[in-house]
């Protein structure tokens, strides 16, 4: 072929791969093309970036929640860590938590208007170092009703591998009971329940609270009624009358009461006849009644005016005040009494010039002091 013939078929070729060149770079503009059309449908479709939306959202959170697991889970093995360095430390030196147990509850003092209760708890410290009673609070309460509470701060220290009786006084007031509780009467036993909390600091385990619970009875003592019923004259003259009171004393409580002894003062028409303290014993049952004879002697002229009353009958005002001391079944009780208001005619025996009857007495009013 000659040198024309070569010339043109380079030019062919030139123009074929030219054409080829325009061709591909149209191909990529219509790819390009549909590929912009493509992402712009899926930016004006709500449901491709919903879905992106809500991927990335949960991919967030399942983020967060492993970072919330890894950091619990390093907490509770940091917990877990501290917990059985604690056991070891206890294994090793001999840390425990310490006992307590009510060992009784006492009544010291009762009477008509309150009640003094202690509770004796005893406690031991199984530690080797002492350990101290930090408060101690205390609630008493009757058929899930409250009848006091309080805090009891700074309690001492319980010796290491030792043991203490812890005492804690509590204080009913009748009154108080009452005028809460209408329906507490005087005279009733009332059910308790003493709550208390000890709250002790251990080394090693740290502060904590024993809770103790003990269930018992107490009374709400009433006042013993009291009657002269007769007065019996031994011996009668104007210089000294020797007589015998007859008394009735009737029991109003729930309970019964053991006398033992009484003091008393009696007064006739405003003047005292004298008194005594007696050892007396008697049983009063339960909302029964005794009787005790009292002796006194006194002298009728110092009576003056009012003598010549009782001589011819009229009668005279008297007053009784004293006394009792009984045990009871929550302890020994020393109640009061007085008797103000009743009336009485002496009365002499046949051999004194009477017809030696029973004097007659009549009473009034009865009331109760301290």
């Amino acid at each position: 072929m000659g040198a024309k013939g070569e010339g043109v078929l380079s030019a062919n070729t030139y123009m074929a791969n030219d054409l080829a060149q325009k061709i591909g770079f149209t191909l990529r503009v219509v790819e390009a093309t549909k590929e912009i059309h493509d992402l712009m449908d899926m930016a004006s479709s709500d449901g491709p970036e919903d879905e992106i939306v809500e991927r990335v959202r949960k991919e967030k959170d399942q983020e967060k929640e492993e970072k919330e697991a890894g950091k619990s889970g390093f907490m509770d093995k940091v917990k877990d860590f501290i917990h059985d360095i604690g056991e070891k430390i206890e294994e090793a030196i001999g840390f425990g938590k310490p006992s307590a147990d009510v060992t009784g509850i006492r009544i010291p003092h009762i009477s008509l208007h309150k009640a003094d209760i202690v509770v004796d708890i005893l406690v031991k410290n199984p530690n080797p170092v002492p350990i101290p009673l930090i408060d101690i609070d205390y609630l008493v309460e009757s058929d899930g009703r409250k009848l006091v509470s309080g805090l009891i701060p700074d309690n001492g220290t319980i010796h290491a591998h030792g043991s203490e009786t812890v005492n804690i006084p509590v204080t009913l007031i009748y009154d108080d009971i009452k005028s809460t509780y209408k329906d507490i009467k005087p005279g009733s036993i009332i059910p308790y329940t003493i709550k208390v909390g000890l709250i002790i600091d251990v080394p090693v385990i740290g502060r904590i609270t024993i809770p103790l619970e003990k269930r018992g009875e107490i009374p709400i003592p009433y006042k013993p009624d009291i009657d002269v019923e007769k007065i019996r004259f031994e011996k009668f003259s104007f210089e000294e009358t020797v007589a015998s009171l007859h008394l009735k004393l009737e029991n109003m409580n729930d309970f019964d009461l053991g006398l033992n002894s009484l003091d008393y003062e009696i007064w006739l028409a405003d003047v005292s006849i004298g008194g005594a303290e007696l050892e007396k014993s008697a049983n009063i049952t339960k909302h029964g009644i005794s009787y005790v004879d009292l002796p006194i002697t006194f002298r009728p002229k110092d009576f003056g005016s009012a003598l010549w009353d009782m001589i011819r009958g009229r009668g005279t005002g008297y007053t009784m005040k004293g006394h009792i001391n009984v045990d009871t079944p929550f302890g020994a009780m020393k109640l009061p009494i007085s008797k103000e208001g009743g009336t009485t005619r002496l009365k002499k025996k046949k051999e004194d010039g009477g017809d030696d009857d029973d004097d007659e007495v009549s009473d009034q009013r009865s009331e109760m002091d301290d």
